[in-house]
């Protein structure tokens, strides 16, 4: 299994290689007040991958924590010893025949 997740992330790296060779050029953005940046296409596009991938990565991190920490608590009350009833007292009637 090792050997495929491998494989995947060189075959990746491979075609992400090829894309930013193949689009190797220069562009302009233009940010605010007449600023303008000039950036090579591959970053601009290594950037917006980032800004979506980001924050879902974050939601599904916080989502696994907190799976896990009610799975540790509900594990924790299962395995919890039940406490031991007290003996329960019995009351000693007399009997209404005894004089």
């Amino acid at each position: 299994m090792q050997f495929l997740k491998t494989l995947f992330w060189v075959i990746a790296a491979i075609i992400l290689a090829a894309f930013a060779h193949a689009n190797w050029t220069t562009v302009a953005i233009n940010l605010w007040a007449g600023l303008v940046m000039e950036t090579k296409l591959p970053l601009v596009v290594l950037v917006a991958i980032l800004i979506g991938f980001l924050p879902t990565y974050a939601m599904l991190r916080t989502a696994r924590w907190r799976m896990k920490r009610r799975l540790d608590n509900i594990e924790r009350t299962m395995i919890a010893p039940d406490p031991i009833p007290a003996e329960t007292p019995v009351a000693i009637v007399p009997s209404p025949l005894e004089p």
